[in-house]
């Protein structure tokens, strides 16, 4: 058993890195194509588009990595199955379920390799890589919005703990690359939703532990009621610094502007809460996590949608042929995937279904193909 599992480890392992090599090569490519119409804007230059495609790659070994470990996987029981190899396994007492627990031994492996990259690596690197452009563009992240970046958090008697007393919407108009915020504008209300203070600032800068510092400040106070008589009591002061606690930190903006399927768990879970907290729309967040959570235990499904090809004799088709069945299952799930997530939304589908669905599903026609081959 040990001899089989370093065999059969040793062979789908170098299949799947070829597989991932030339799929990081072909949308690589396609990238920096993608880029050249950038190359000199402002201070982008080739190296930077280069540098930019480069740290786009764990993304696509995070995305990619299930079709690579099918088609992998087929590759190497195709070629089993070819030279004979398979069938001498299972005349020397090789049942299916030992085959099956060998692939999942293997599979295990790469779903540690998939939650790496998805958790880890992929988040951090995508991040990097749009700071790297934009510094160099000398571009910033909110000069896609008319009207700057909007925002809400919840205003708490002690800071960050105790009783809600009112809600802030933040107004920024640049966000810097080192995540400086430009033009702040903010509008302070109470529970009962009557505007009690507008606070405007040159620029933020974060301190850490939800402390922004606000540097040119003009704060304007409210009476509960704006009547003839009250209008004289709205004072209005100039200060040169003010500290604000507030929920929102530079990591919940930057999600603002992220692709949430290139976020990690950790971020789209606290994103997801402070759009519950602030009774926002969350659900696009939630069928994000549940597939950050969901999506490395795929590889183990492809596993097993690529067992039942050590199945078939070679008059079943040639080893191309399965290669080629193989890019197809993947490219069907890839797109079955996304489009989940889509109709899930539009539905309103509960988030752990909508990420479960496309995985069940598959594993189902393994299941089945395993039966077929089986009885036949």
């Amino acid at each position: 058993m040990r001899i089989l599992q370093k065999y059969f480890s040793v062979e789908i392992v170098r299949a799947v890195l070829f597989v991932m090599v030339a799929l990081l090569a072909l949308f690589s490519f396609f990238d920096l194509m993608s880029e050249l119409p950038s190359v000199n804007k402002g201070g982008y230059r080739l190296q930077h588009a280069l540098l930019y495609v480069t740290l786009g790659m764990p993304g696509y070994i995070y995305e990619f990595m299930p079709i690579a470990v099918l088609i992998g996987t087929i590759y190497v029981l195709a070629q089993f199955a070819s030279n004979s190899e398979f069938t001498i396994m299972r005349a020397a007492s090789m049942s299916t379920v030992m085959a099956g627990t060998i692939l999942i031994k293997i599979g295990l492996v790469f779903v540690a390799l998939t939650f790496l990259f998805g958790e880890v690596i992929a988040p951090y690197s995508t991040k990097l890589a749009e700071r790297i452009k934009l510094t160099a563009i000398g571009a910033s992240e909110t000069q896609q919005f008319r009207t700057g970046l909007w925002t809400k958090d919840l205003i708490r008697e002690n800071g960050l703990s105790g009783e809600v007393i009112g809600s802030r919407f933040l107004n920024v108009r640049e966000i810097l690359p080192d995540r400086q915020l430009k033009d702040v504008k903010m509008f302070e209300f109470d529970k009962n939703f009557h505007l009690a203070r507008e606070v405007t600032a040159k620029s933020a800068e974060y301190q850490g532990k939800n402390v922004w510092r606000l540097s040119d400040v003009i704060e304007t106070s409210f009476p509960r009621t704006l009547s003839a008589e009250d209008i004289a009591n709205v004072k209005s002061q100039a200060l040169s610094s003010r500290d604000v606690v507030s929920e929102v930190t530079p990591d919940i903006l930057s999600v603002l502007f992220a692709d949430p399927d290139r976020m990690s768990a950790v971020d789209l879970a606290a994103y997801t809460q402070h759009l519950n907290d602030n009774k926002q729309d969350s659900e696009r967040y939630e069928i994000a996590f549940w597939k950050k959570v969901t999506y490395p235990f795929a590889t183990l499904v492809m596993m097993a949608l690529a067992l039942p090809f050590a199945y078939l004799h070679v008059r079943s088709g040639g080893i191309s042929l399965k290669i080629f069945s193989g890019i197809m299952i993947g490219m069907v799930f890839y797109l079955i995937n996304s489009l989940f997530s889509h109709i899930g939304l539009l539905n309103t589908w509960p988030a752990a279904v909508t990420a479960l669905v496309p995985s069940i599903l598959f594993l189902g026609l393994a299941l089945a193909g395993l039966r077929y081959v089986e009885r036949n």
